[in-house]
């Protein structure tokens, strides 16, 4: 099948999935997902940004869920939400409107559809929206008519056509209709020619008996109404990314921080010290690098934030690589310590993972609010320079390469802290990123464990990686003084 070059031009399928419907092609969509937290809209999200990775896309996405552990079912303080921009050119954000929005009850719908562009599509789960559920979500009068008018709404059952699917499966009431957000993937995988591969192989390998096959079988149940349903009179299509040849991941800030640090453990051969609280959404840097200690990286969970930061002060003391995460709250305790470390010249780097304030704040919500507070919040004279990452794949450069450059400035006369900034959706939010260690090693896991090779990528020895656009430099930035150092997770 052929596509024209031109936005929005339409030919008619060929396809043995796509008979007799016609295909609009497209230079970029941004889709959100929303529903109650246990609705799945993460794992759905994740898994159409793999397929989409996989499809050649170029992506960037925005996890955001509710900070409360539970909300009420059916509030607007449960919903949970992401989003997902994908394009056939290098984009840099996961979008301000949504194209798309697939609402699975009405405070989804509430919550988010002042956000869609105008004339944008709207799925809705129609099983959901009756009069009780409406009420609970703020609705006096039924929303509907007024949203038709504004948007292209399509109203699907999706909890009726799960259960539907998974007629004969020994499953209970709740398990199948806790399968409902699969279908729901398999609907958009058909309207945006996804494969489906990668998400059957995931659900083979974490499911198993009835489980699997429930999963497994509304998946395919929705792409088939999708391909059969007259509500979709066409499907869309977004051409793979121009991009360089080469190996890509899709990876998330964190953990690409993470293998960053691990990465100039390797290369440098010096110890990596990481002392930390788990406080959201930092915690998740903890546990990376935590599940790779074997490659010598010490990992400390201290009782609060000032013994964190206290012990990374004396590992850099000590002589090793000393590291420290936190997000804003936990950093403001961490700042009579880092005056501490400015004044004794010892070399550490303090990450501040950014999330919405003052105070405690909101941990799931970003803010890139902490800037002055890095710069400035030390008392007296206590200068720290600050780095901010740009994308997921920034992160790693950013905290291996700035270890590197304390390890090589380490015998330098003024030693000091440095800090990177780096704002919530980074840790969460995933990008293709090619090259992220080609100058600094590859990883991968063998027969025997995990190894690093250096200067090779994992994915180049035959792991099943996705394959996408890298929209930043491939470049280190040189950092010319050693120390602490303050990083701000933009």
């Amino acid at each position: 099948m052929e596509f024209s070059a031109r936005k929005g031009t339409r030919h008619n399928s060929v396809t043995a999935t796509q008979i007799d419907k016609p295909t609009e092609q497209l230079e970029s969509v941004a889709i959100r997902f929303a529903g109650d937290s246990g609705d799945g809209m993460q794992l759905t999200g994740t898994k159409f940004t793999d397929e989409t990775a996989l499809a050649g896309n170029d992506l960037s996405t925005f996890p955001d869920f509710p900070a409360e552990i539970r909300a009420p079912a059916g509030t607007m303080a449960g919903v949970s939400g992401f989003q997902i921009h994908f394009s056939s050119e290098d984009i840099h954000t996961p979008a301000d409107r949504p194209d798309v929005l697939i609402a699975f009850n009405p405070a989804a719908l509430r919550a988010n559809v002042d956000d869609v562009r105008p004339g944008g599509m709207v799925i809705i789960n129609i099983d959901s929206f009756n009069e009780k559920a409406q009420k609970r979500a703020g609705y006096e009068g039924d929303p509907l008519p007024e949203l038709r008018d504004r948007y292209n709404l399509v109203e699907i059952p999706f909890t009726t056509l799960n259960r539907q699917a998974l007629v004969g499966l020994d499953l209970s009431s709740r398990d199948i209709d806790r399968c409902k957000n699969f279908f729901a993937l398999g609907v958009l995988c058909w309207l945006y020619g996804r494969p489906m591969n990668a998400t059957e192989r995931w659900l083979g390998g974490k499911f198993k008996g009835e489980v699997l096959e429930g999963n497994v079988r509304t998946l395919k149940a929705g792409h088939a109404f999708g391909e059969t349903t007259e509500l979709f009179p066409a499907s869309f299509v977004v051409p793979p990314a121009k991009i360089e040849p080469g190996t890509y991941r899709n990876i998330t800030g964190n953990q690409a921080l993470a293998w960053g640090l691990i990465a100039a453990r390797v290369q440098l051969d010096r110890e990596v010290f990481l002392g930390a609280y788990p406080i959201t959404p930092a915690s998740d840097v903890l546990h990376e690098v935590t599940r790779y200690r074997h490659f010598g990286v010490k990992t400390f969970q201290a009782e609060d934030e000032i013994a964190a930061v206290s012990s990374t002060i004396g590992a850099a003391f000590a002589g090793h690589l000393a590291v420290t995460v936190s997000s804003g709250p936990g950093f403001v305790l961490k700042q009579e310590a880092l005056g501490l470390a400015v004044m004794t010249e010892l070399p550490l780097v303090a990450i501040n993972v950014q999330r919405a304030g003052p105070s405690t704040g909101s941990p799931t919500k970003t803010e890139q609010g902490d800037l002055l507070a890095v710069l400035h919040g030390r008392h007296s004279q206590s200068p720290i320079p600050v780095i901010a990452a740009s994308t997921p794949g920034d992160c790693f450069h950013t905290g291996g390469g700035r270890l590197s450059d304390h390890a090589r400035k380490r015998r330098a006369s003024r030693s000091h802290p440095l800090s990177p900034l780096r704002r919530e959706d980074l840790p969460g939010g995933r990008r293709d990123r090619r090259g992220l260690l080609n100058h600094w090693c590859g990883f991968r896991r063998t027969s025997r464990g995990d190894r690093f090779e250096w200067p090779r990528l994992c994915a180049q020895a035959g792991s099943p990686w996705p394959r996408g656009h890298d929209g930043t430099s491939t470049r280190r930035d040189q950092c010319s003084t050693s120390g602490p150092i303050n990083w701000i997770s933009d």
